[in-house]
């Protein structure tokens, strides 16, 4: 499967896991990461420079340069731990209590080639080509975007929603998040992300946090019109377990119902979940209604790393390496 073209949509840690799987299929993997990140180094980046957040691209990066796959392809000795280190190096965060304090060097260095060639997509093709990564990051939109949502229960009255703005304000607010909409609600997609969506053999949405890095990617008017004319084979990925914040108390079936809700249009050919997180019986049933809103089969498998809510990269790979095959 080395000749593989696959697109995995998403962000953060979840965007990373998904990468670290798909590096197991093929050398040929594109990240399109979204970019409506407001917090942390990433956000006052973006408040300072004016430019799309850096955070998520970063991780991207490293997820495709330091995943065990990738590391397999250099031989053992001096290259491989050279490797491994720029890796660390790129996620390495600094310390103190200046101004540099909490910023890593990999956000330091896509911003800073970001402006001085004036394109990011330009500025992680070259790092793409200095750090010799198989594989591609793209951003979601050439423009920074906002995260916008309905919230209920901040009032006294559970009826009534709030607007709440901002990633981090929705990823953390007390509320149960209704609606998410981005800002602009028509952003520009990227050309090199459509080409790349195009151009795929398969293409993998999720997991991550569902309202902020999922949901974003089928709210880009020109990027779902790709998604649709794709003859990709298409997985949705599905969390292990509900996010504080932006999921408490979801089941995996409201998952799905929440992003059927934004685009009705948006289709797939496999939803994949984790076994132990919808029991065997009417639950699973009611499950595979949910994934044929998509046009999907649902497939349940062993997914976890053992003990904890975090996807295993080989059994998440071997699973969708098996779906293709199968098709």
């Amino acid at each position: 499967m080395g000749a593989l073209k696959i697109v995995a949509l998403g962000g953060g840690h979840g965007l990373y896991a998904t990468l670290t799987a798909m590096r197991y299929l093929s050398r040929d993997v594109t990240a399109v990461v979204t970019v409506a990140d407001d917090g942390g180094s990433s956000g006052r980046m973006r408040a300072e420079l004016d430019v799309i957040p850096p955070g998520d691209l970063r991780m991207a990066l490293a997820a495709l340069m330091s995943a065990p796959a990738a590391l397999a392809d250099r031989a053992e000795g001096p290259d491989r731990d050279r490797r491994a280190l720029w890796a660390d190096a790129f996620q390495h965060r600094f310390g103190g209590r200046g101004a540099l304090a909490g910023h890593p060097v990999g956000n330091l260095l896509l911003a800073g080639l970001s402006e001085l060639l004036g394109d990011p997509v330009a500025a992680l093709d070259e790092l793409i080509e200095v750090f010799d990564v198989d594989g591609r990051v793209l951003p979601m939109s050439l423009v920074p975007l906002d995260i916008e949502a309905d919230v209920s229960g901040l009032e006294s009255d559970p009826r009534i929603s709030r607007c709440i703005r901002g990633q981090v304000a929705v990823a953390t607010t007390p509320g149960k998040v209704r609606r998410v909409r981005l800002l602009p609600d028509d952003p520009p997609a990227c050309a090199e992300a459509i080409d790349a969506i195009g151009a795929a053999d398969l293409v993998v949405l999720g997991p991550g946090s569902w309202f902020s890095s999922v949901i974003p990617h089928v709210l880009v008017p020109e990027q779902l019109s790709a998604l649709g004319r794709s003859t990709a084979t298409k997985v949705l990925v599905v969390n292990l377990a509900p996010e504080p914040g932006e999921t408490p108390g979801f089941s995996v079936e409201r998952h799905l119902h929440v992003l059927h809700a934004h685009a009705a249009a948006f289709r797939v050919d496999h939803v994949v979940v984790d076994s132990a997180s919808v029991p065997a019986g009417r639950e699973r049933e009611y499950l595979e209604q949910a994934a044929a809103k998509f046009g999907a089969t649902l497939h349940v498998g062993d997914l976890a790393v053992a003990g904890r809510h975090v996807h295993d990269p080989e059994k998440l790979a071997h699973l969708i390496r098996d779906l293709y095959e199968d098709k």
